[in-house]
């Protein structure tokens, strides 16, 4: 575990110094709101798990050495809607058969859906490297959880509300009132985000921070099937 955690930080370190020396390089003079980040403060304010994870916290901390989180946090925002928008374009990522030319093509249409919102050519380079370490399939994965990291760095708590079926503003709603209420907030902004997995069959799984609380109907089977196992 303690070399895994070792690999973890060594990647992470190395993205981003490439990541950051290519974006200075592009655009010295670039200003954002994250112009007052330093050494001290471009650490990913929360800790991330898995590969996507390793990579969004190199690209928060090259962001934040470059002073460009907030247009780096724009852009990822329009990329993660692309692939609301085109499922089929996690498919296309993840391919073996991808060769270099086909992964500047797709960097370069994904360009395109940024719409000159990347300054200093920062997600660009992320890109370059992702393409070049054969990792463009964890793309949407980075999405997300840099737009964790930007919720903590401001204070925010992810509230995630998965259910078998889209539920409506109202219902979004009361659940965020009730657990704003509770020890789970921890007295911090909520920012609410609705998933839908029709896998869990009814109820909701609800994600706070580091916490979770089942309450699918998929989950009341397994254990009602693990106590019929264990009884048998």
């Amino acid at each position: 575990m303690l070399r895994t955690h070792a690999r973890s930080t060594a990647l992470r370190s190395v993205v981003a110094k490439r990541v950051a020396k290519q974006a200075a390089v592009a655009a010295p003079h670039a200003r954002s709101y994250a112009q007052v980040a330093t050494p001290q403060n471009s650490k990913p304010p929360v800790a991330l798990f898995g590969l996507d994870g390793t990579y969004a916290s190199a690209l928060y901390t090259a962001a934040a050495k470059t002073s460009s989180l907030d247009s780096t946090s724009k852009a990822l925002a329009l990329l993660s809607e692309v692939f609301k928008k085109d499922p089929k374009l996690s498919v296309i990522l993840t391919a073996p058969t991808l060769n270099p030319g086909d992964k500047s093509q797709i960097i370069q249409e994904l360009q395109k859906h940024m719409g000159g919102v990347d300054k200093g050519d920062t997600i660009k380079n992320f890109l370059n490297t992702l393409a070049e370490n054969n990792r463009l399939g964890i793309l949407e994965g980075v999405c997300d959880k840099f737009a964790t990291l930007m919720g903590a760095a401001r204070g925010e708590v992810d509230l995630i509300v998965t259910s078998a079926s889209k539920l409506d503003t109202k219902t979004l709603q009361r659940l965020e009132a009730a657990v704003a209420k509770s020890e789970y907030s921890q007295g911090k902004k909520l920012k609410v985000i609705s998933k839908v997995n029709p896998d869990i069959m009814g109820g909701l799984i609800v994600e706070i921070g580091q916490n979770t609380i089942d309450l699918s109907v998929s989950s009341k089977i397994a254990k009602m099937n693990k106590l019929l196992t264990d009884a048998l």
